[in-house]
């Protein structure tokens, strides 16, 4: 795990106080996108990543914004929502309009004792889509939303940290009904408890996914029976469980062969495959090409 940390860590991490020119506290950071775009110019030009959480409300204009090499459309009315760690880029309209918000995991959990950012689904799975596309009302509501917490920001007022964190909460909850119009299942109590269990599971694979990929050894972890495991993963994302191992460990090949000068053979290696030819088998059947087929349809 070690080896993979120190590969990982050589890509572009942007951190939060790269943008607060000032500010007095660097655990959180608002913006409009327009201001966003001119503050970080220098450093928002090649796909990097974060190590803070990020909201980002786009109200005019288009582009595409990829994440972890899943390309989204931007139009008025696109939320996105990014966890530590995700590689982003993207490629936006001149007229583009928004508003932006980044937040560490302590300033928002530190005064939520009981309610952690990964409980909201938009942070808590690498499997769970990162935008929602919200009608007018929806998109209203929330540029309501978002001017207050700009207000707020940018005022000296008493328990002025309590209030933007409200507002935050309520952009959470609200876009998670709101998520829930399209994935049902997170509707019953009975899936919620799944999604809890699934949580668990993908924590246990972001341990061990470079070592481990078998269902018996998370199950076992989990005290549960694969096949109930198979259950809860089918449930939630409609994958089974060594889905969700296999397109972890695809993604995190993906990241290093794009970012990082490293062999094919290396790279197989540091994921766990002593065979280079069975890697390259496994990452065909997951993303549809060989490692070679990606490079070159990135890099042109």
């Amino acid at each position: 795990m070690d080896k993979i940390k120190i590969v990982v860590d050589s890509i572009s991490v942007l951190h939060i106080d790269l943008f607060q020119k000032g500010k007095n506290t660097s655990d959180f950071y608002f913006s409009t996108v327009q201001n966003h775009l001119i503050v970080g110019h220098r450093h928002l030009e090649k796909a990097h990543r974060h190590d803070f959480y990020a909201t980002i409300l786009f109200t005019k204009g288009s582009g595409i914004h990829e994440i972890d090499f899943q390309k989204y459309d931007v139009l008025p009315g696109s939320l996105f929502f990014m966890s530590p760690g995700q590689i982003h880029s993207w490629e936006l309209s001149d007229n583009i309009e928004g508003y932006l918000f980044f937040c560490l995991q302590d300033f928002y959990e530190l005064h939520y004792v009981n309610q952690k950012l990964r409980n909201f689904p938009f942070f808590g799975s690498v499997n769970f889509p990162r935008k929602l596309q919200l009608n007018n009302n929806e998109l209203d509501e929330n540029i309501h939303l978002m001017l207050q917490l700009q207000e707020e920001y940018q005022s000296q007022n008493i328990m002025k940290n309590g209030l933007m964190l409200s507002l935050m909460s309520q952009i959470f909850i609200n876009s998670t009904r709101q998520f829930s119009r399209d994935f049902e299942n997170l509707a019953s109590s009975a899936s919620l408890s799944y999604f809890k269990h699934y949580q668990e599971f993908e924590t246990l694979v972001e341990e061990h996914f470079t070592t481990e990929k078998s269902i018996a050894f998370y199950a076992s972890l989990l005290n549960i029976s694969s096949k109930h495991l198979n259950r809860i993963t089918q449930t939630v994302v409609q994958k089974t469980a060594t889905d969700v191992i296999t397109e972890r460990v695809v993604l995190e090949a993906k990241r290093m062969l794009m970012y990082l000068d490293e062999s094919l053979v290396e790279i197989a290696f540091r994921l766990g495959y002593e065979e280079y030819s069975y890697f390259v088998r496994v990452f065909r059947k997951t993303s549809g090409m060989t490692p070679t087929q990606f490079i070159k349809m990135y890099k042109s």
